[in-house]
């Protein structure tokens, strides 16, 4: 059974940070890309960063770039998206994505609020 556990998520004021957590379980972590996705109410789903099966690969959003870094430990079934200098237009529901060939997860979501 494939089991997401995302935390980090929460209200924070423009400028600020947080770091999103995903733990995985259920399936061969080690062999699967990983990836950030986000929701804004109203809005499509779009991607954020996604990072290679052993993370040598990394790719980001523009809207994102300088920003946000993906970062995975295979050994700990985790990957992480650190977000620093968080605008109001960052707030969304951020989805832990899972693939290879053709599997595919999806976390449950964790909700990012940016307001002062």
């Amino acid at each position: 059974q494939v089991q997401f556990v995302e935390s980090g998520g929460g209200l924070v004021q423009p400028g600020g940070s947080l770091r999103l957590s995903c733990v995985a379980s259920g399936f061969i972590f080690s062999r699967y890309g990983m990836s950030w996705y986000r929701q804004a109410p109203g809005k499509e789903r779009e991607l954020v960063a996604l990072i290679s099966i052993v993370g040598g690969t990394t790719q980001y959003a523009d809207s994102v770039k300088g920003r946000f870094t993906i970062s995975r430990d295979n050994a700990k079934n985790t990957v992480i998206l650190q977000m620093n200098s968080l605008k109001p237009e960052d707030t969304a529901v951020y989805y832990c994505h899972a693939r290879s060939g053709g599997s595919s997860y999806w976390g449950q979501g964790t909700q990012v609020i940016v307001s002062s």
